[in-house]
């Protein structure tokens, strides 16, 4: 028998407007399709640095693109200067799609930039992507949640606000002991030999962690240790950023594998799609 499409809702930019989107870990596939539609909306487009350039061919061949790179450690457009192209782009009646990689609203700086809109009296839209981390573990066959190992997950960034106070790791530790949890960290390479100080104060050192460079592209890669390694495999294995770090049990199979076939630094395969 026919099947009947499934319908879904489309979504219209108005002039003057602003919407969030984010453009997921880096696969061109995993943008939704709202994204899609607002992207080929779009007027001006304020693009992040870890969006990929594939993305961009959805744009409408009249669109302004604008290159408004943030990446920790190195020179980002400030802030400010983002929020105020926002502002001007909309006040003179563009559709602007300011562009992000993963989710706006997981360590994108969304929160703020709709308070600064709203605050300016611009309309904003959010449209939601799929984040480094749930994509990075995906591509792995490793679950952020498990019923026998891991009751929740909790999402920190290891990069703190200049001059804002760094997180409490021994107390992250103690709380992802306790509570079963799986822990996430988005752009902690840089501090990760801190992170793991910490970690070790309050969990095992023999709890399993992995690090997980280039999500969902074809250049992922990620290696598999024990927390008391993890800042030396690192090391020993070039692992830089853009990175996510994971420790918990959901780890174990993933480790198992590891420690059978003695290759902590795995190669990602893409996946395959019909021609």
């Amino acid at each position: 028998m026919p099947t009947t499409p499934v319908s879904t809702s489309s979504l219209t930019l108005c002039p003057g407007s602003v919407t969030l989107v984010g453009a997921g870990p880096g696969d061109p596939g995993l943008l939704t399709l709202h994204a899609v539609q607002a992207i080929a909306q779009a007027s001006v487009l304020l693009v992040d640095d870890l969006v990929n350039d594939t993305v961009l061919q959805h744009a409408a061949p009249g669109a302004r693109i604008i290159h408004v790179g943030k990446r920790g450690g190195c020179v980002s457009t400030p802030q400010s200067f983002i929020e105020k192209l926002m502002i001007t782009a909309a006040r003179e009646g563009e559709c602007v799609v300011r562009l992000k990689g993963g989710d706006p609203f997981i360590f994108g700086r969304g929160g703020e930039e709709v308070e600064h809109l709203q605050a300016a009296g611009v309309p904003v839209q959010v449209v939601h992507g799929i984040t480094a981390g749930l994509a990075a573990l995906g591509r792995l066959q490793v679950p952020l949640t498990h019923r026998d190992h891991a009751h929740g997950v909790l999402f920190m960034t290891g990069h703190s606000k200049p001059g804002g106070q760094a997180p409490d790791w021994a107390l992250l530790g103690q709380t992802v002991q306790q509570c079963k949890l799986t822990l996430l960290i988005y752009m902690g390479m840089g501090q990760l030999e801190g992170i793991q100080a910490g970690l070790l104060n309050s969990l095992a050192d023999t709890t399993p962690a992995a690090i997980i460079q280039h999500a969902s592209l074809p250049t992922q890669r990620h290696v598999v240790c024990t927390l008391a390694n993890l800042h030396a495999t690192a090391a020993r294995e070039h692992m830089g950023s853009p990175s996510v770090v994971v420790v918990g049990d959901v780890l174990q199979g993933l480790a198992q594998l590891a420690s059978t076939t003695d290759d902590t630094a795995t190669t990602f395969m893409p996946l395959r799609h019909a021609s």
